[in-house]
């Protein structure tokens, strides 16, 4: 089962106009703990970002499962709701999951989320797809997920001390991320609702506009 880790890691980043921005951008970690999460990031992030950064916060966040498309950088969530049996009352209970998908547009994520559950026994309703800020996801690394200073040195290796920065924030709740005003373009997360009418039609609304 995955553990998915929401990081948010503030850093200066260069823009396509050659201007520097400070910002704050989420990564969807696959980790074994909060310290695995946070150790990730510090090897990840430290391979392609040049300068400083910061994590600012930690924070646990589930997903029923994730589909890659490899044409979409863009990652969506989908919250999908189905009606379970209780199989010992005998009551139908509501269950709702959210799944994470690439995809060009909030039409395309749907399609995918169908095909991608289509072998699902019961019958499901997607009442939103969110266009997220996430910037990446990276799925569990055994190589990676490991403490700071955990991993052995190679021979030739040195140890490179580090100045150590304020701890992040660890939070347990699984809710929607506040972000800053320079994190990214809040036209990127507009929630949008997907109804079905009396034919079975799928239309899809952008209430934000």
């Amino acid at each position: 089962m995955n553990n998915w880790f929401t990081v948010k890691v503030k850093y200066t980043k260069q823009l396509e106009d050659g201007r520097l921005k400070r910002v704050t951008e989420p990564y969807l970690v696959d980790s074994v703990s909060f310290t695995d999460a946070e150790a990730r990031m510090y090897e990840e992030i430290g391979q392609s970002v040049t300068g400083e950064f910061l994590i600012t916060g930690i924070s646990k966040t589930e997903y029923a499962d994730i589909f890659y498309y490899d044409d979409s950088d863009d990652w969506y969530k989908c919250k999908l709701t189905y009606v379970s049996i209780d199989g010992d009352e005998g009551k139908e209970k509501k269950i709702t999951s959210n799944f994470l998908v690439t995809a060009s547009n909030v039409k395309e994520a749907y399609e995918r989320i169908q095909e991608s559950l289509s072998d699902m026994t019961v019958t499901f309703e997607i009442p939103s797809i969110m266009l997220t800020p996430i910037v990446e996801v990276l799925p569990y690394n055994p190589d990676m997920d490991v403490e700071i200073g955990r991993r052995p040195l190679e021979e030739g290796e040195e140890l490179v001390k580090t100045t150590s920065a304020p701890r992040p924030a660890y939070s347990e709740e699984d809710e929607d991320e506040d972000f800053e005003e320079d994190d990214y373009d809040s036209s990127n997360e507009n929630e949008v609702e997907v109804e079905e009418d009396e034919e079975n039609d799928v239309s899809f609304e952008d209430e934000t506009n």
